[in-house]
């Protein structure tokens, strides 16, 4: 289903929130590797947010999601402070994991193996 005009305008308005936000809580950071937000699309009813996270470099992308989503009630307090005014309902937030970069890498692998050709070819 196509994402609404509000629907669009809210989630970059919570994105741009949640960037900020994971940067003051430390949360850009865990284990050792980078933690972003990737996306978030909100439900036709802006009542449920979804949150796409990309991972770098991180050990344990379980656990990592396990420690953002502990602290959620904490977002949720820091962005409903920073987006009262703009919204009636703050949307309940739940994190996923992006994992689309995995899958280009895959893919990659699997086009460099039925091409090996092509990289001799483009030195």
């Amino acid at each position: 289903m196509q994402e609404g005009k509000r629907q669009k305008q809210v989630g970059s308005l919570l994105n741009e929130e949640l960037n900020l936000i994971f940067q003051r809580l430390g949360l850009s950071m865990i284990d050792g590797g980078m933690v972003s937000i990737t996306s978030v699309k909100l439900t036709p009813d802006l009542l449920e947010a979804r949150i796409y996270l990309s991972l770098f470099q991180v050990q344990d992308a379980d656990s990592t999601l396990k420690k953002i989503e502990e602290r959620g009630w904490e977002i949720k307090r820091e962005l409903t402070a920073r987006v009262a005014k703009q919204l009636r309902r703050m949307p309940e937030l739940k994190f996923y994991l992006d994992d689309t970069l995995d899958h280009v890498f895959k893919m990659e692998e699997l086009f460099k193996k039925i091409n090996p050709d092509d990289d001799k070819n483009k030195q």
